[in-house]
């Protein structure tokens, strides 16, 4: 049975982890946008390779929001909300967004006039381009187009 001490010891450990302020290493600062790279990437409950591996993702160019850094570690939301920690070597700085919600329809200008091009259901993901007030440069395997910006996440 641990020690009360021992456990207290450990929740301030772990409240410091989280509240600490973020470090720039190299040009990086958080809050900002990544996607990932190719390979799978684990994320992990802390900045660590000792903490446990909650989720591994395969899918390589899921945008993530990079919340806080700690050395080579970056706090990270993924589209669904879970947070965790993930080394940068996973993480590029690529834009990526992902349709949200409903079909996306994607159009021909950047104001969101023009013809229709073609919709996008919701989890699919695209490289994200230079954003307007409302829309969004958008191009899903070399197909390209406006989406809303209110349409995808990763274009916040």
């Amino acid at each position: 049975m641990p020690l009360p001490g021992k456990r207290f010891a450990i929740l301030i450990l772990l409240s410091a982890l989280m509240s600490a302020p973020a470090r720039a290493a190299d040009d990086d600062s958080g809050p900002y946008w990544a996607s990932l790279r190719g390979q799978p990437a684990n994320l992990r409950v802390g900045p660590g390779r000792e903490y446990r591996i909650s989720w591994v993702y395969v899918r390589a160019g899921l945008p993530m929001k990079v919340l806080r850094i700690i050395g080579g570690w970056r706090l990270v939301q993924d589209v669904d909300g879970a947070r965790g920690w993930m080394l940068a070597q996973f993480l590029t700085r690529a834009r990526t967004a992902t349709v949200k919600g409903a079909i996306a329809e994607i159009r021909e200008n950047s104001d969101g006039t023009g013809r229709l091009l073609w919709r996008a259901e919701p989890g699919v993901t695209g490289k994200l381009g230079d954003c307007g007030p409302a829309w969004c440069k958008f191009d899903i395997d070399g197909k390209r187009g406006f989406v809303a910006k209110a349409a995808v996440w990763g274009a916040e």
